[in-house]
């Protein structure tokens, strides 16, 4: 498989790889940027928690992949259910990678260096975007509203749990040990 080899909506995925990785490190600042908006906490990292960090890959794939759906699907005849369901494994994929390397490296080597965790992003957007290239040129689809609530529900969770996250190591700020926006809220 060559790069020419590949259809526009196939090449518009390997293009998210390096594009979702600046999008997701630009918003890694969006909270602070913003005077730390409850909005703002919405879309983008309200601490240095793992699940804070997956919202740099939550929105960004979502989007991108959306996106190009909306504005693209006539032109290139994209079967929906085949997009939807190749988003779905590109955001699910890339999810997962964020908390399996951090916990490994941290546990396996006993250290926490900001050029892994920056490192831990671009793998997950890699991989997530390949997976979903993988399953969207062999896959048979997924129906596109069922990814589209699964999407809804996820935007959902990471809203309530922004503000009400539940008190385990997953959704502590590993610098200051508070949880989610109320935590930090100045009133």
């Amino acid at each position: 498989m060559t790069y020419k080899s590949l259809t526009y909506p196939e090449r518009w995925i390997l293009k998210g790889i390096p594009a979702l990785f600046i999008l997701g490190t630009l918003m890694h600042f969006v909270y602070d940027i913003l005077w730390e908006s409850p909005l703002a906490g919405l879309v983008s990292a309200v601490n240095e928690s793992i699940w804070e960090h997956a919202k740099l890959v939550l929105w960004p794939v979502i989007l991108w992949w959306s996106l190009y759906y909306c504005f693209r699907r006539q032109q290139y005849k994209i079967d929906r259910n085949k997009w939807f369901g190749s988003a779905l494994v590109a955001l699910l994929t890339a999810l997962a990678v964020i908390p399996l390397l951090y916990y490994f490296y941290t546990s396996a080597f006993g250290v926490e260096l900001l050029w892994v965790d920056i490192l831990i992003l671009f793998l997950a957007d890699l991989f997530g975007q390949l997976l979903g290239l993988h399953v969207y040129r062999h896959g048979k689809g997924i129906p596109a509203l069922l990814v589209i609530f699964i999407f809804i529900v996820l935007v959902i969770l990471f809203a309530v749990f922004a503000f009400y996250p539940p008190q385990i190591p997953w959704f502590r700020d590993g610098v200051s040990g508070k949880y989610g926006i109320l935590h930090v809220m100045r009133w």
